[in-house]
């Protein structure tokens, strides 16, 4: 049950959630546990990020 709270933080914030929103859902008083212990970063969430940065960083 416990692998299930990280997975559905992770999927929450990869799917845009805002993190107040779970961190209720959670049940969780404190965000930076949220944050901190339950939100786990994919390597295609990195992925995205870093092509994200790239794009903005293109000088035309």
């Amino acid at each position: 049950m416990h692998v299930l709270r990280h997975t559905f933080a992770t999927r929450c914030i990869e799917a845009g959630m805002k993190p107040k929103t779970w961190q209720q859902i959670l049940g969780h008083s404190n965000i930076g546990i949220t944050m901190n212990l339950y939100v786990h970063i994919t390597e295609d969430e990195k992925l995205r990020e870093i092509n994200l940065v790239a794009d903005a960083l293109k000088v035309i």
